[in-house]
C-alpha cells in the first residue's frame, strides 16, 4: 500500500508539472492550451498506452491493444464527474469551442471503429481496413 501511495504522489506530482510546463512552452510557442493539450500532452501522457500496444500488436494480441484504446476513452469522460465533485459547479458549459471539437471528433472516430470492430471486414485499402482508412482521412 506504501508503494502505492507513493508512486501515486509521484504520479500527481508529474502531472502537475507536465501540466505547468505544457502551459509555458504553449505560450512561447504562440498555441492556444487546448490545441496544445490534444496533441503535446496527449502524446506525453498516451506514451504507455502507445506502448503497450504496440507490444501487444507484435505478439499478435490485438484484443489488449483494442481494450486498452477503447477502455481508456470510455472511463475518460468518468473524469468530467471528477472535475464537478472538486470544483462544486459544472464543467461542461464551460467548455471552449475547441474543446466541443475535439471531444466531438474523438466520438466520431470512435463510431467509426465500432463496425469494424462488430464485423472484421477483410477487404483492405493500402493495407488497412477501410474505418482506418477513414480514420486517417479526417
Amino acid at each position: 500500500m506504501l508503494i502505492f501511495l507513493v508512486a501515486a504522489a509521484a504520479t500527481l506530482g508529474a502531472g502537475v508539472v507536465l501540466e505547468r510546463s505544457g502551459e509555458a512552452i504553449a505560450g512561447q510557442i504562440g498555441l492556444s492550451g487546448v490545441l496544445f493539450g490534444a496533441t503535446f500532452l496527449a502524446l506525453a501522457t498516451s506514451l504507455p498506452e502507445i506502448s503497450t500496444g504496440l507490444t501487444s500488436v507484435k505478439h499478435g494480441d490485438s484484443k489488449l491493444a483494442f481494450s486498452d484504446i477503447f477502455g481508456g476513452n470510455a472511463f475518460l469522460p468518468v473524469l468530467f464527474l471528477a472535475a464537478v465533485l472538486i470544483s462544486g459547479k459544472p464543467v461542461l458549459p464551460l467548455a471552449q469551442s475547441t474543446d466541443i471539437y475535439l471531444t466531438a471528433l474523438a466520438i466520431l472516430l470512435t463510431l467509426i471503429y465500432m463496425p469494424g470492430l462488430i464485423f472484421r471486414p477483410s477487404n483492405k485499402i493500402l493495407g488497412m481496413g477501410l474505418d482506418s482508412l477513414i480514420v486517417l482521412i479526417l
